[in-house]
């Protein structure tokens, strides 16, 4: 009877003791944890949690199994509220690319464990484009390492507090205040190194707290953000507990090496003695190297000499030029070695195209199994190259999902080789003008003229400066493996501050696609750019080239052409053959007005890429063509009248360029004056 009695007692305060533990847990690494993941989300030998790898465009989810009730039901208050809660995590964010990530992650609340319809990228596993409302009952602390202007993201570099959607409800620069000062100090959330996170939830005073720290510094007095929010009226009756992360174009690898939770109390604190350790990333310390040659030395005299001359040799094989102030654009600069075995020694059978400015190839990087094309270009050192990287630098740093990401660049040897992220499905002119080819249906194009329009708003409006591309056209625009377009080729562009002027020297571009403006004056503006926008959903529409010719062998513009069928009421006639008329009419007709417009030979009558893009969502009614549009052939022809505002006072250099599907396009280059 005792040891019945025993047995019973132990068997109730187990119970009790699982009762209470029910809302509590913690973590000191994830070797024998419980935890449901799924997407790219694993627990490494050493207890480590990865929430993704080098996949691109992925997503991790890790989440405490068992339901959790985030409604109060024992409060003597007559008003019902969201229990009280406290999370504490340690993560880190490794590129790897140095210096170059993408998307980040978050702590999360959510009703399900299932996220299968939530989006990677900017939605960070989460949400996707359409289903970010209220009824997701979703509440987020992101960390997160991209601005995605989409999101009305503050930086590159921010936390933030989301309910029910990914635009942040508050948000602030990563960092703490320092208890003695209380001056903010800065943190970069991608700098490959553990710190801390405090989630706080006062359930009575309806506050959420959120503090960051640099992993074992102490947890600072004043939160980095305090939000007033009632999760009663967000959470439902129960509620998952999570973390997730997602990948975009450049993978990251996001860590997380502890994790505790708590109901109705502090979440307990992490043994740091307790957590895994990160993984290496990147070369060998370099004191590991020298031991393990001066080891070697001492035990073969001969073949260490050979080791030296073979170094050397390849020291020089794979030299590069390297000047003082490249050193500020650090991680941007790849290693001409790294290019030479990522694309096999430059062989021909991994060329994608060859065009005036150099050959471009494929390559995988050997660290990262990261694809990426490089494009070879020939340079002049004395001439502005300085200036030159300092763009590509600058450009290096634009992330949207509709841009062919520009990764960073080498020198060597009179050469600049510009690297840029692989586009699976190449260029979309081998699409629109290779007939024996695949065609593009409407859907297909309209997502692509979308999705441009979006990267040109980026471009133009949205990022930190102005960025005009010079070199819109169907060549320059990319299809990744899900066929959504992006803008690549950014090395015509120009940067410049908003409310300034651009100042270019050279007009360059591509003929058909030259605004009159810009070959009358050599001023580049983002007016210029939606001219060739204008050019652009042209030739999307009707699968022709902006100059070609008709049955007599006689030049043709595209522009002249779709407006003599404009005016003459047959411009559905424009539309490309190959649709065999599975179109929507009001679509099609919308874009081919709207190419128009875009493309009028003046400049103040064309509309900004913001208004285009309103058009082409139908929140604003597009205007009529004005009666001042004037066809190329009307233009041309008051040039040989002698009228001064159409002279070009510039001497054009052309230079041939091949495009993706090997047909030869002109390149114009105009020497400034």
């Amino acid at each position: 009877m005792p040891a019945l009695l025993l047995l019973l007692l132990l068997s109730l305060n187990g119970a009790l003791a699982s009762s209470a533990d029910v809302g509590q847990f913690a973590y000191q690494g994830f070797a024998a944890a419980n935890l449901t993941l799924d997407g790219l989300s694993v627990i490494m030998p050493n207890g480590l949690l990865a929430l993704t790898n080098s996949t691109s465009q992925g997503k991790g989810h890790a989440f405490h199994p068992a339901p959790l009730s985030f409604i109060n039901t024992t409060t003597n208050s007559s008003t019902t509220v969201a229990r009280s809660f406290s999370a504490s995590f340690v993560f880190a964010i490794v590129s790897i690319v140095d210096g170059l990530t993408d998307q980040g992650l978050a702590f999360v609340l959510a009703p399900t464990l299932n996220l299968s319809s939530a989006s990677a990228g900017q939605y960070l596993g989460l949400l996707n484009a359409t289903n970010g409302t209220a009824r997701d009952h979703i509440l987020a602390v992101e960390l997160d390492i991209i601005r995605n202007p989409e999101m009305r993201d503050i930086n590159s570099n921010h936390v933030g507090i989301d309910v029910n959607s990914l635009i942040s409800q508050q948000a602030k620069p990563a960092g703490y205040y320092g208890d003695g000062d209380g001056a903010f100090r800065d943190l970069m959330l991608n700098s490959g190194k553990p710190m801390q996170v405090w989630v706080d939830y006062d359930g009575q005073a309806r506050q959420l707290n959120v503090t960051l720290a640099s992993v074992q510094a102490p947890k600072p007095k004043n939160p980095l953000l305090s939000e007033a929010i009632d999760l009663y009226t967000i959470v439902a009756e129960t509620m998952f507990v999570g973390l997730s992360a997602s990948s975009g174009v450049l993978s990251a690898h996001h860590y997380i090496l502890g994790w505790s939770f708590s109901l109705d109390g502090p979440a307990p604190p992490l043994d740091f003695s307790k957590l895994p350790t990160l993984p290496h990333v990147g070369p060998e310390p370099r004191s590991k190297i020298l031991y393990i040659a001066l080891r070697s030395a001492t035990v073969l005299l001969i073949p260490s000499v050979l080791a030296v001359v073979f170094f050397l040799w390849r020291r020089r094989r794979f030299a590069e030029v390297r000047e003082d102030w490249e050193d500020d654009f650090g991680p941007h600069r790849f290693t001409y070695k790294d290019l030479f075995h990522a694309t096999d020694g430059f062989k021909n059978s991994n060329i994608l195209g060859v065009g005036g400015f150099g050959k471009v190839y494929k390559g995988v990087l050997p660290a990262s199994n990261l694809e990426i094309a490089v494009k070879r270009v020939s340079h002049d050192s004395r001439q502005g190259v300085r200036e030159f990287i300092a763009e590509v630098v600058s450009i290096g740093r634009l992330r949207h999902r509709n841009l062919a990401q520009l990764l960073g660049y080498c020198r060597r040897n009179g050469e600049l080789l510009l690297v840029y992220e692989y586009m699976a499905n190449g260029s979309l002119d081998k699409y629109l003008y290779n007939k024996n080819g695949p065609a593009l249906n409407w859907t297909q194009r309209t997502w692509i003229i979308k999705g441009v329009t979006s990267s040109l708003l980026y471009l133009h409006e949205d990022w930190e400066q102005v960025v005009i591309h010079r070199d819109i056209k169907a060549s320059n625009v990319l299809l990744d493996g899900q066929m959504n377009g992006r803008l690549g080729d950014f090395g015509l562009a120009r940067l410049y501050d908003h409310g300034t002027d651009a100042h270019t020297t050279h007009v360059v571009g591509t003929m058909g696609y030259l605004a009159p403006e810009l070959v009358r004056t050599g001023k580049a503006t983002p007016s210029t750019d939606v001219f060739a926008f204008g050019v652009f959903l042209l030739e999307v529409a009707c699968g022709r080239r902006p100059i070609g010719s008709d049955e007599h062998n006689n030049p043709v513009v595209l522009v002249d052409w779709v407006l003599e069928h404009h005016s003459n009421g047959s411009i559905i006639d424009a539309v490309d053959s190959r649709l065999m008329g599975k179109f929507n009419t009001e679509e099609v007709t919308l874009v081919l007005t709207l190419g128009l417009l875009c493309a009028h030979p003046l400049p103040n009558a064309r509309p900004s890429i913001r208004k285009v893009m309103q058009y082409l969502d139908s929140d604003q009614s597009l205007p009529r063509l004005s009666a001042t549009y004037m066809s190329y052939s009307k233009m041309a022809q008051m040039q040989s009248e002698g009228f001064d505002s159409y002279i070009m006072p510039h001497t054009p250099r052309v230079k041939s360029i091949c495009s993706a599907s090997g047909e030869s396009w002109e390149t114009v280059m105009f020497d400034g004056r």
